[in-house]
């Protein structure tokens, strides 16, 4: 058996290599390819499974946006990869709740809330490992982002709780996943600024060591982004761009490691892209006004006028406009042209991300 092995790898990796073959080729593989090749020999599966290995792996998979699908029974987590020569949507995995939501994404992550005869829960999922770990969350909480703690590389979830009974003020609290022991959330105190995120719609952008997350305009010149520092555990405000109108929405995303802000016309007509370029100084720089095809897509859909909901997410070194319409999930480019369409009546585009990881971690062994 073990000489048959060698051959097979022996055959495998003629002419190249076998650093070539592991750090050049294998490294570059999607999660479920690479899986594929352990069973190849005993010498790939060994190199393939080493921690160093994984994490270099992790490094090369794409970034792609990821959408929402209830449209097979099941909810599903569906990806959009732009990069092929037909952008296509991709299911990653298919959730075994029917009652089941998409809150957060970090580092090849996905924390889901679900719902069975005990209550609402949340739990922790890698989908290309299809692992996943109940959270010992009590009910009452609401989760305001999830982030990875550099200075320890712990995982981390930051809550907030409302006016309860049990201490008669609100609070916001940490949960660390994976703890040795589990520990209950750990209470940071009230900060107002916290009830600025638990109102605001839109996904935190982790940059810089912290969450930012805007605020909802309330009236022309408020406009303002949350941060929370995830050493610290302090929030406080910065200024973000105005919209010259009241937006319907405005969502924050990251990009070459500069923070974005796109604003959403009332009716989602137009999109307004604006830059962080000066982070220190608060200074945002105006982009680009991206009007959507909107005769084109109604006409396309059979339909004379309906609700638009859209997403701006970076992808590949440039922007991507994703939008929801009627039974269509459609692609438009920074010059407002359509450039994909996908008949998917159960399609929902998110402001997360996925990059698919197969680093094992703790907290799906217990």
């Amino acid at each position: 058996m073990a000489e048959a092995a060698r051959s097979v790898s022996a055959r495998a990796n003629r002419g190249l290599p076998y650093e070539i073959v592991i750090w050049e080729i294998l490294v570059r593989l999607p999660p479920k390819a690479l899986l594929r090749c352990r069973a190849v020999c005993r010498a790939w599966h060994h190199a393939t499974s080493a921690h160093d290995f994984l994490l270099a792996h992790h490094a090369h998979q794409p970034v792609l946006p990821v959408a929402f699908s209830r449209d097979v029974g099941y909810p599903s987590i569906v990806t959009f990869d732009h990069r092929a020569a037909d952008a296509q949507l991709q299911r990653v995995t298919r959730l075994e709740n029917r009652v089941c939501g998409l809150y957060y994404s970090c580092d090849g992550l996905l924390l889901l809330c679900s719902h069975d005869t005990t209550g609402t829960y949340f739990c922790i999922c890698n989908p290309a490992t299809r692992q996943s770990a109940r959270l010992p969350i009590v009910s009452g909480y609401v989760i305001l982002g999830m982030y990875r703690h550099h200075p320890t590389g712990e995982y981390r979830v930051l809550m907030y709780l409302e006016n309860q009974e049990i201490n008669g003020k609100d609070a916001c609290y940490i949960f660390t996943l994976g703890s040795v022991q589990v520990q209950p959330p750990r209470n940071i105190g009230w900060q107002p600024e916290a009830k600025e995120v638990y109102c605001s719609s839109g996904q935190p952008v982790l940059l810089r060591g912290s969450l930012h997350c805007p605020s909802e305009q309330r009236e022309i010149g408020s406009n303002n982004i949350v941060v929370f520092d995830t050493s610290t555990e302090l929030f406080r405000q910065m200024r973000a761009p105005v919209a010259p109108v009241a937006p319907r929405y405005n969502a924050l995303f990251e990009m070459d490691r500069v923070l974005g802000m796109y604003i959403c016309s009332d009716g989602v007509t137009i999109i307004d892209i604006w830059m962080l370029l000066d982070y220190e100084n608060e200074v945002w720089t105006f982009k680009c006004k991206i009007a959507l095809p909107v005769t084109e897509i109604n006409m396309m859909c059979g339909m004379l006028e309906g609700s638009r909901y859209a997403v701006v997410v970076p992808g590949n070194g440039e922007l991507l406009v994703l939008v929801k319409f009627a039974g269509w999930l459609l692609q438009v480019d920074m010059d407002g042209k359509l450039v994909a369409t996908f008949h998917r009546k159960e399609v929902f585009p998110t402001q997360l991300q996925l990059k698919q990881t197969l680093v094992p971690h703790a907290f799906f062994q217990h």
